[in-house]
């Protein structure tokens, strides 16, 4: 599909990639197929338990006395598919695609973050054409659900102190540092009874939804808080009892659909509440996220709804929890510094289960959100439990490798790079951990609507960047 693309290995080793599931925690096949990589081609290479690769490859022939250069991607992507798509991503490679000068997967997405990463390193490892330092190419795994990889790799072989990490998704664009973050996950037992209401399934679909760090302060909606938005509407109105949530696969992702099932007491009134909600949704998201659409209807009673205890337990819950920005930076204009994004919400059986990821540039408020978001659960009777903090990569006064980048960046295109701190979440601040007096940045080529179906990778930026790539290699 890819072969006529231009750069020639690197399409070819994204395609390859591409043809290997690897979602997060399913990561085994892509690891070996680095390691065999490596090994068929007698390079020194380290895979530990959890299946993080290491690769190394000597300076070429003059550059024996540079500096070592560190390149860094993750193995894992995120797996969002449109409804209707009967691919099972667990075992199945993708259907790539290329559409208007991009490429993209049919009906998933693609993987360009950070598939790209490892097709770069892959085809620089593979062609003795390239002039470079030594090359130590670091791919982690699970990096979309925690980065439990590079939190746990052991980095002790490396002698590189120059860090590129190709993690980035705008061409132009360097990042120097980025918000930490953590996950929390809510759980609350809950008991059903029989009632005579009648039952309603609510739908919301058709959200943009996006990335839960770069996309938060878009002005796009969320499915967590319209469904909340749209139960407390109705339980203003009249009695209820909720029977069911189903919201989002994965907390990095704003989640773009749900479904409710309640138990009302009046009917008709429950649906003009909802077809009024959905009017002025639609309104006040048209110019961020057109495509939304709110639908009730008719349902047999076959689930038995909560009780009106747990009904109200839920409901506080749900409708506590802060969704979306929460602060602004006050050092970077336009910057978020601390969000939460609720990409889980289940009631199912009997448990309510909700998965949370905050982010913040600031460390101390990740940890202040994510208590206060725990003391709003356990006061309405929920568990709440804190997990997979990973540490905000500060912004460097002085770099070295920064200012060579940006100035090799202006000789080639033109123009300033764009420098700045981001609201997503990198590795690299588990990596400089371990990498004491490190330097490091982030780039990429443009890819669009990463971790939707819609994601799409630009090709002739992919080419930039790997000649940007190949003269920085060349120079620093």
């Amino acid at each position: 599909m890819l072969e006529q693309l231009q750069p020639e290995g690197v399409f070819r080793y994204f395609e390859e990639i591409s043809s290997i599931p690897r979602g997060s925690y399913n990561e085994k096949k892509i690891s070996d197929y680095l390691v065999s990589f490596a090994k068929s081609r007698c390079l020194e290479h380290y895979q530990d338990e959890i299946g993080n690769v290491i690769i190394i490859k000597e300076a070429s022939a003059g550059y024996e006395d540079k500096e070592p250069v560190i390149l860094q991607g993750h193995m894992d992507m995120v797996c969002e598919k449109e409804e209707g798509c009967n691919k099972d991503m667990e075992l199945e490679g993708l259907d790539l695609d290329i559409v208007d000068g991009f490429v993209t997967a049919k009906g998933t997405t693609l993987g360009g973050d950070d598939g790209i990463a490892l097709a770069y390193a892959l085809a620089l490892l593979d062609s003795d054409e390239y002039k470079h330092p030594r090359l130590e190419c670091v791919f982690t795994v699970s990096e979309e659900v925690g980065m439990d990889g590079a939190q746990n790799i052991d980095l002790s072989m490396l002698r590189g102190k120059r860090l590129i990490n190709i993690d980035s998704e705008e061409e132009g664009t360097m990042i120097a540092g980025c918000a930490g973050g953590g996950r929390i996950g809510v759980d609350l037992s809950v008991s059903r009874e029989k009632c005579e209401y009648n039952h309603v399934l609510i739908r919301i679909s058709g959200l943009l939804g996006g990335h839960s760090g770069g996309d938060i302060n878009l002005g796009r909606a969320s499915a967590f808080s319209l469904a909340v938005r749209i139960i407390t509407k109705i339980y203003k109105k009249m009695d209820i009892r909720l029977v069911s949530i189903s919201m989002g696969k994965l907390i990095n992702v704003i989640a773009n659909s749900a479904k409710i099932e309640l138990a009302v007491a009046d009917i008709e009134l429950c649906k003009s509440i909802v077809e009024e909600e959905s009017s002025e949704i639609k309104s006040e998201y048209n110019k961020t996220d057109k495509g939304i659409v709110v639908s009730v209807e008719d349902v047999d009673g076959t689930t038995l709804p909560l009780t009106e205890d747990d009904t109200v337990k839920v409901t506080t819950i749900i409708s506590s929890m802060p969704q979306g920005v929460q602060r602004m930076s006050e050092d970077i204009e336009g910057e978020v510094e601390t969000s939460i994004n609720w990409g889980v919400c289940d009631l199912l059986n009997d448990n309510l289960s909700m998965k949370g990821l905050a982010r913040s540039q600031i460390d101390d408020r990740t940890y202040e959100l994510l208590n206060r978001v725990s003391w709003l659960a356990k006061g309405n009777g929920a568990s709440a439990k804190i997990d997979s903090n990973y540490p905000a990569w500060r912004y460097a006064e002085n770099s070295y490798l920064r200012d060579k980048m940006c100035d090799i960046y202006k000789d080639m295109f033109h123009k300033e790079l764009v420098v700045g701190v981001f609201h997503v979440g990198l590795e690299c601040g588990f990596l400089l951990d371990k990498l004491k007096g490190a330097d490091a940045v982030s780039i990429g080529p443009d890819i669009i609507d990463i971790h939707t179906p819609n994601e799409k990778m630009d090709i002739e930026s992919v080419g930039r960047m790997w000649d940007y790539l190949l003269r920085v290699l060349e120079e620093v």
